[in-house]
């Protein structure tokens, strides 16, 4: 983690020493001469860690750190005093400081010690993190079987290890964030934070306050310091999701940050150095945008140096079955018990009919709504919602009216019409298959086809070329 440190001492000899020996470290380094001094300083907010000495001509320490603290500035003290005594320690301790060092100073005992309350400020921004990650159901990483799928996951496996920008593509809910947490699991910088954000969803006059942070006093509201989202996700990795919606003076500022590596606080008067690996997503046509001049062709080059495109559900038919049942395992009852969920054959024929629109977002709601309906561990055609339920939504011959609403049990009746057809003509004619994969007996599904036809419920031709004969129940 980069610090930010104010070295605070009225002995100009001590003062280079100890700002050497910081700068050495890698750190930012700023001093003041006294207590007056630094008080200025530190009212900005922008210091990670102050070395402040105990005694000096114009005022105490010790007082300075309680003022600080009263002020509400965060900055991290480490106390330097010549008196190594007990009291002294104690005194500086209880007002709230980090730790203490004595005169004289041992360039490398500071160093250690910098480094040590780096380490704990990053844990504890990661600990951070975590806390509002805590509400988020932890998603378990499907393991699909689509061909595309199959090489979302390799394209993934390949980038993940380097320090790649990525940009991922696709249609709202195909999981673009989802992946994007999955690469940022595989990388060496997975230990660190993954901090996200929707770009769409911050208004424009705080976008660069968001991005970049601000010190104290910046802006009329700046009560108090904030980090950016670079210097939150320091050492790991920042998903910048809907990255087409960020207006143009914030694209070229975003392009600036990443390739410098640095961030400037909104009211700070030195840059930051950030080490901060990017991936970027957008549900729109970004090419198409920069020919509209509506987005920068350099950020564009910039983030889409590898790309991965995931395809929407639709063009995946062969991974709704698995996600189905992915969905339903280990499902939690009202009363908080886990319950094991089942799905009536015809339900899950109208789930793979479906075009889904909202692709897998779309199919987890369907999921968990149907779970919270279902009666006695079973999903039924009835628990799910209109729009994946209705019979028009199925593509079959033109001889079958579907387009009345009638009442429930007459649009349930054409479903199951339309599904028994479908399910005939996808078996070849074979109507044991056919029945076996609707779940009924083979009798079952001749007597309900006789019926149907007996009714004048089917197209002309809907079984012209198939066996009538019925087979005895096995």
């Amino acid at each position: 983690m980069t610090l930010r440190v104010l070295v605070i001492d009225d002995e100009p000899a001590l003062r280079q020493i100890l700002s050497t020996a910081v700068a050495r470290g890698g750190y930012s380094v700023d001093t003041a001469a006294g207590v007056r001094e630094a008080t200025a300083k530190l009212a900005r907010d922008d210091f990670d860690v102050a070395l402040c000495d105990i005694m000096m001509p114009d005022g105490n320490g010790i007082d300075l750190l309680r003022n600080t603290r009263a002020a509400g500035i965060g900055t991290t003290f480490i106390m330097v005093t010549a008196f190594a005594s007990l009291e002294n320690a104690v005194e500086a301790l209880r007002a709230g400081a980090a730790d203490y060092v004595t005169k004289p100073v041992q360039a490398d005992d500071v160093l250690h010690r910098l480094e040590q309350l780096a380490n704990l400020l990053e844990l504890r921004g990661e600990n951070e993190t975590l806390r509002k990650e805590a509400g988020v159901r932890s998603q378990r990483f499907y393991r699909f079987t689509s061909p595309g799928m199959l090489e979302v996951e390799r394209l993934a496996q390949r980038v993940a290890p380097t320090d790649s920008t990525v940009l991922i593509t696709g249609e709202s809910g195909t999981g673009k964030g989802v992946l994007a947490r999955r690469i940022h699991e595989l990388c060496p910088r997975s230990r660190h934070s993954f901090i996200s954000v929707n770009c769409s969803a911050i208004p424009e006059h705080l976008l660069e306050s968001e991005f970049f942070g601000h010190t104290k006093g910046a802006f009329t509201g700046a009560d108090r310091s904030r980090k950016g989202l670079f210097l939150q996700a320091d050492k790991g990795t920042l998903f910048l999701d809907e990255i087409g919606d960020l207006p143009l003076h914030m694209q070229a500022k975003l392009l600036t940050a990443i390739e410098d590596k640095e961030v400037r606080p909104i009211g700070s008067e030195e840059m930051r150095r950030v080490d901060v690996r990017i991936l970027a997503a957008t549900n729109g046509n970004l090419q198409e945008r920069c020919t509209q001049g509506k987005f920068r062709e350099d950020l564009y080059f910039r983030l889409s140096m590898f790309q991965i495109r995931i395809p929407p559900l639709r063009e995946r038919k062969a991974d709704i079955n698995g996600m189905i049942q992915f969905l339903l395992q280990d499902s939690v009852s009202l009363r908080g018990q886990r319950q094991v969920i089942e799905i009536d054959p015809l339900a899950e024929e109208l789930l793979l009919a479906h075009r889904w629109p909202g692709n897998v977002r779309e199919l987890e709601n369907v999921i968990n709504r149907a779970r919270i309906l279902a009666e006695g561990g079973r999903i039924e055609v009835g628990d799910l919602p209109p729009e994946v339920s209705s019979a028009a939504s199925i593509p079959i011959g033109d001889g079958l009216d579907v387009s009345g609403t009638g009442c429930l049990r007459d649009q349930l009746r054409r479903t199951e019409i339309s599904l028994t057809l479908r399910a005939v003509e996808t078996a070849g004619g074979d109507r044991r298959l056919a029945a076996q994969r609707l779940g009924i007996g083979v009798s079952t599904l001749y007597r309900k086809l006789d019926e149907w036809a007996g009714e004048g419920l089917l197209p002309d031709n809907a079984l012209s070329d198939q066996n009538t004969a019925q087979p005895a129940e096995k």
